[in-house]
């Protein structure tokens, strides 16, 4: 496998598992895929919100599972983009709750590990 396709496969495997995370409220998963520094940040009438990763596992640790509401599961890649053999962007949809949440995600390389590195969300109603 060329190494474009071994860092696609990577940065893939890597949002299969943050939307597993997601569905599960799985946190441990969840810290897995995110970089201990990583920021989250989201505009909600006007305010510009962010909040680091620790703070993030914790309130998602307190929310009721989609999982647990069995929800059906909507969740989609809808683009991957490489800067160079290190670095990577992708946006993401996925549902939880009544909310279908566009993810504008950051991703490094670390040896051979891809973590999210940042988060851009918003979301909007399920119609």
């Amino acid at each position: 496998m060329t190494d474009l396709g071994q860092n696609f496969a990577g940065v893939a495997k890597v949002l299969g598992r943050y939307f597993d995370g997601l569905y599960n409220c799985d946190t441990s998963l969840l810290g897995e895929v995110f970089h201990p520094g990583a920021q989250l940040a989201t505009v909600n009438e006007g305010n510009l919100a962010t909040v680091d990763v620790p703070s993030w596992l914790d309130a998602v640790a307190k929310r009721e599972s989609p999982a647990s509401r069995k929800e059906a599961r909507i969740d989609r890649i809808v683009s991957i983009e490489f800067g160079s053999v290190n670095t990577a962007s992708a946006t993401a949809q996925c549902a939880i709750g009544p909310k279908l949440f566009t993810d504008f995600l950051s991703l490094v390389r670390i040896g051979d590990d891809w973590r999210i590195i940042a988060k851009v969300y918003q979301f909007e109603p399920i119609r």
